[in-house]
């Protein structure tokens, strides 16, 4: 049996009724303000893979938080989360979930973090069906929701993508100090960055998305990118007439999202080595 805060009762409580985008901006919004809290009253942080791929208490108790409250509310819905939840679909809708996206600056004390979630019909890595995602930055109290008919900003309608070229435009990406040593996919990486006005590294994939659904960013590239990373923002990329999609290049898989122009630049730059 698993034992839960009082504050988790009272949100599952207060939700019984709620719809999914709705239930989705409040999970992302309670998690994000979870670990905000957290961090301020100090968090321990373990290392994964690398000095930079590290996780906080911060990251396991958001998404316990998530997976306790979908248990209740969402009993037949499967979860897939970074931190290791996992419960088989029965419906055969999955919620993925990133309780920190962008830990390393969280633990850094940077604002430049968030919580993110997607819910799909299928298989994660290949659904059959994107049915919402939410994103939000707690430091600023943002949330963006996304569905197929469109995406909002702090509840207001974001306004379609406007069609640019990749020389118009910025690009945010992410290329690890190892992943630059491998000369397939540093190869890769520069013949898909080198056309872009100027790039940008944050560190945090499911802001950079919002960010690129929002404008304020023209495209996003990075290769190997987990689910949790990539659906919750390629969803509110699509729900503004945006694309998001995935490119086999220099020996692995690159995400690609933006305008339909700059993927498809993007994506002619990585194919052409």
């Amino acid at each position: 049996m698993v034992l839960m805060h009082e504050s988790t009762l009272e949100f599952i409580d207060s939700h019984r009724s709620a719809d999914d985008l709705t239930l989705a901006r409040d999970l992302v919004r309670y998690a994000g303000s979870l670990a905000l809290e957290m961090r301020a009253a100090g968090v321990s942080t373990d290392f994964k893979t690398s000095i930079s791929d590290v996780v906080t208490d911060a990251d396991h108790a958001a998404e316990d938080f998530v997976a306790n409250a979908l248990a209740e509310l969402r009993p037949t819905d499967g979860i897939v989360g970074e931190e290791g939840s996992a419960v088989a679909s029965r419906s055969g809708r999955v919620w993925v979930v990133d309780p920190v996206d962008g830990t390393y600056n969280f633990a850094s004390g940077s604002d430049y973090f968030c919580s993110a979630l997607a819910l799909i019909e299928g298989d994660t890595s290949n659904p059959d069906e994107l049915i919402l995602s939410a994103v939000n930055r707690p430091a600023f109290d943002t949330t963006w929701l996304g569905t197929p008919k469109g995406s909002t900003k702090n509840g207001i309608a974001l306004p379609p993508l406007h069609e640019a070229g990749l020389a118009q435009v910025s690009l945010a990406s992410y290329l690890h100090p190892r992943s630059m040593k491998d000369d397939g996919i540093r190869e890769a990486w520069l013949r898909a960055a080198n056309g872009a006005a100027t790039i940008r590294m944050f560190g945090a994939g499911s802001i950079d998305l919002a960010t690129v659904a929002s404008g304020g960013v023209g495209g996003w590239i990075q290769h190997s990118v987990a689910d949790w990373d990539w659906l919750p923002g390629k969803i509110l990329i699509e729900g503004v007439g945006g694309v998001g999609e995935k490119v086999d290049a220099g020996g692995t898989t690159w995400s690609v999202a933006g305008n339909k122009q700059v993927v498809a630049e993007i994506t002619a730059a990585l194919q052409s080595g």
